[in-house]
């Protein structure tokens, strides 16, 4: 189920480097924030999820029910403003390109990593809860879409 995921996720890149050039477009009536922060933040959050679900261990997965995760995962669908990002996925003041494009190398890396990864490969976000590896990268595509789409809306015209 999950490999569907990884090509998924791999053209999620590609759009993300696609929007790169227009890292300083802003619209504060769509976001407080620029392309730029839009895209670092979604490229800190692959790389710091799949960093962490590298290094986790399966044998101590712990299956939770999680009702808010219930309801959004299949929606594919994470509302706009109602959560921060955590201070390790915050874009730094300037956002240059080159630290985008090796952020993106990286996420492809990680990517390639945890294709492999056994099932229960996991990660614990603190409000979907224990994530297997499908969740996981469940999350990664829906987090990822969210950002991109609020990307589209700010440089629409």
């Amino acid at each position: 189920m999950d490999n569907k995921r990884i090509p998924i996720l791999n053209n999620l890149l590609s759009q993300i480097e696609e929007n790169i050039p227009h890292k300083e477009q802003k619209k504060p009536s769509i976001s407080k924030t620029n392309v730029g922060w839009q895209l670092d933040h979604t490229l800190k959050v692959i790389n710091g999820v799949c960093g962490i679900m590298i290094k986790t261990n399966p044998n101590k997965y712990k299956k939770d029910f999680n009702m808010i995760r219930t309801v959004l995962f299949p929606l594919c669908y994470i509302p706009r403003g109602k959560a921060r990002a955590p201070k390790m996925v915050l874009p730094p003041d300037i956002i240059l390109e080159e630290d985008l494009l090796n952020q993106l190398q990286k996420a492809r890396n990680h990517i390639t990593k945890v294709k492999p990864l056994p099932q229960k490969s996991h990660f614990k976000h603190h409000v979907f809860g224990m994530l297997t590896k499908q969740q996981t990268l469940r999350f990664l595509e829906i987090h990822t879409k969210h950002h991109l789409k609020i990307v589209n809306d700010i440089l629409k015209h």
